[in-house]
């Protein structure tokens, strides 16, 4: 960590002395741990899954989500020893798995945590901007990756990112994931056990890159491979003011035709969310629960 390149903006920065690209340090910095049962059925399931979120952001889109805690900077420091704590305090609460929520800038801290398996799966759940170098640092102790393909094209990537490789980057990375987990496997009980899903947000006014990522995940895998889950929950979060073609939430129509766009690419294994999920009450609070 004394010349980071854990992420691809490869930013240099000694991150025991200062903060990196994506505003952290080297200890591991968490807004909320706790029970989450938004994710696809697949990961939440009856019991819910073991969300981290940590906070602090290598892409830091200009439309977050979680812009707070990303871009914001609101959590608390931890060691390696209490992440590991927290971990094995959410398995007995009955969760279906531990789930990292953008972990990347932190990926050695929780390579450490996780020396020793847990006793249910983890969940490597990240924008998709990832270094495959950083990834073989987690291999065999991760079991489900749940990145995200936001872009299909540079110029997109580039206005709400600033980062106009992230086409390319998340491309590869994705590759990495799949080649260390292999195709998904569901149990009985309809919860993921190993497998990537590839998640996708639709943006307002952007259905072309909407349709490049499904054309890209469809050429990708074949059926049986990996599982695509087309999100709706945008809403105008962070900086979403400052960008009028985005500052609003998907129409209807626009909904529709991914949706169709989707269908009709033949992609069989997979989520499709309500557009009921774009509100602000599926927005966490951060209040440093379980931390």
């Amino acid at each position: 960590m004394e010349h980071c390149t854990l992420c691809p903006r490869k930013c240099g920065a000694d991150r025991r002395t200062q903060t990196g690209a994506c505003g952290a340090g080297i200890l591991p910095k968490l807004a909320r741990a706790g029970v989450h049962m938004w994710e696809e059925p697949c990961i939440s399931g009856e019991r819910g899954s073991g969300t981290v979120f940590f906070s602090g952001c290598s892409l830091r889109c200009v439309f977050c989500q979680n812009y707070p805690i990303s871009i914001g900077g609101y959590g608390k420091e931890i060691t390696v020893q209490r992440l590991r704590e927290i971990f094995m305090e959410l398995c007995e609460k009955g969760v279906h798995n531990i789930n990292l929520v953008n972990p990347t800038h932190f990926a050695p801290a929780i390579a450490e945590a996780l020396a020793e398996p847990l006793p249910v799966p983890v969940v490597y759940n990240s924008s998709g901007y990832e270094r495959p170098e950083t990834l073989r640092l987690l291999e065999g102790k991760i079991q489900i990756y749940l990145p995200d393909m936001k872009y299909s094209n540079d110029k997109t990537a580039k206005r709400y990112s600033h980062a106009e490789d992230y086409p390319g980057a998340a491309k590869r990375a994705i590759a990495e994931m799949y080649r260390q987990t292999g195709p998904y496997q569901m149990g009985e009980d309809g919860i993921l056990k190993k497998g990537v899903v590839v998640r996708h947000l639709i943006l307002p006014g952007n259905l072309r890159n909407t349709y490049g990522v499904i054309d890209w995940f469809r050429e990708t895998f074949r059926p049986g491979q990996a599982l695509f889950s087309l999100m709706s929950q945008y809403i105008p979060c962070g900086r979403a003011e400052e960008y009028p073609e985005i500052n609003r939430k998907i129409t209807a129509r626009e909904y529709h035709k991914a949706q169709d766009y989707l269908f009709e690419s033949e992609i069989e294994d997979g989520f499709v969310q309500s557009r009921k999920s774009a509100a602000e009450s599926f927005v966490p609070v951060w209040d440093l629960e379980g931390v």
